[in-house]
């Protein structure tokens, strides 16, 4: 992979991990479409590297809310009182959320991997997924608050965030509809879904980092993944308020138009290259 392509994803990346339309299948999608030859082993291990930069960016941008969720959660377990207030629910919530991904990627990871080599299944799938963006919009009642949370909402949302497997669903389109579908409204859907992507991404890319560091000639391959990681950082900060903001005025909807035209572009590119 050279310095460029790296830019190149590493901007793709920062723009569309928090927005409904699937990083992941864009990763596959755009290298292949352009005709770029990326070793298989080099593009997966960039594809989940990468989204630490934008794992960065939600750290960042977070900061203030993840110490104060931090704090809460130790002082409930000194208090013997993990649930007593907001903050220190809400970073149990992302631990329970959390769990059904995990499982799930851990136990069909090879299969899950092996999607990425067929450009067909994550063009089909971004196509085929933006359905759940309606169905969120169409069956959620949008009254509720962060603040009124439960483990239920937590363990739905996050069974919600195992779609986001696949290539192609979007993890974040997949947690906001889950949150709607409990009722959410956009902004808190949105927050949550945010703050559940870190031990996902930070899971993801710690794996992946042990799996590279003990693969030969893995140093070739720092400087392009450096060049993503800094630039998926960048425009993935920006990319953040952007969305929050967008979703307090629009519906996720707005963007189901986008994943029809890219899904069908694409995957009319599969079937014609056979």
């Amino acid at each position: 992979m050279t310095l460029l392509q790296a830019l190149v994803l590493g901007i793709l990346q920062g723009l569309t991990e928090f927005l409904p339309v699937s990083s992941t299948a864009h990763l596959v999608l755009v290298p292949w479409a352009l005709g770029w030859e990326i070793p298989r082993e080099a593009r997966f291990a960039f594809t989940v590297l990468v989204q630490d930069g934008t794992l960065l960016a939600v750290v960042v941008y977070f900061r203030c809310d993840l110490w104060a969720v931090l704090r809460a959660v130790l002082d409930g377990l000194r208090r013997r009182a993990p649930l007593g207030t907001p903050e220190a629910r809400l970073g149990w919530w992302i631990v329970l959320g959390t769990v059904p991904g995990v499982a799930c990627a851990l136990a069909f990871r090879g299969f899950l991997q092996g999607l990425h080599d067929r450009p067909a299944v994550p063009a089909a799938v971004l196509l085929g997924a933006t359905a759940i963006l309606f169905l969120g919009e169409r069956l959620g009642k949008r009254s509720r608050g962060m603040d009124s949370m439960t483990a239920g909402d937590a363990l739905f949302v996050g069974t919600w965030q195992v779609l986001a497997l696949f290539p192609g669903v979007s993890r974040s389109g997949a947690t906001i509809t889950g949150g709607l579908l409990r009722d959410l409204d956009r902004p808190a859907a949105a927050r949550f879904s945010f703050l559940l992507s870190i031990p996902v991404l930070l899971g993801a890319g710690a794996h992946q980092t042990i799996e590279l560091a003990g693969r030969e000639g893995a140093l070739a391959e720092v400087p392009p993944l450096a060049v993503g990681f800094v630039a998926a950082a960048v425009v993935g900060y920006a990319s953040i308020p952007w969305l929050l903001g967008f979703l307090a005025r629009h519906p996720l909807t707005a963007f189901a138009w986008y994943r029809i035209a890219a899904g069908l572009g694409f995957l009319a590119l599969a079937l014609y290259r056979g």
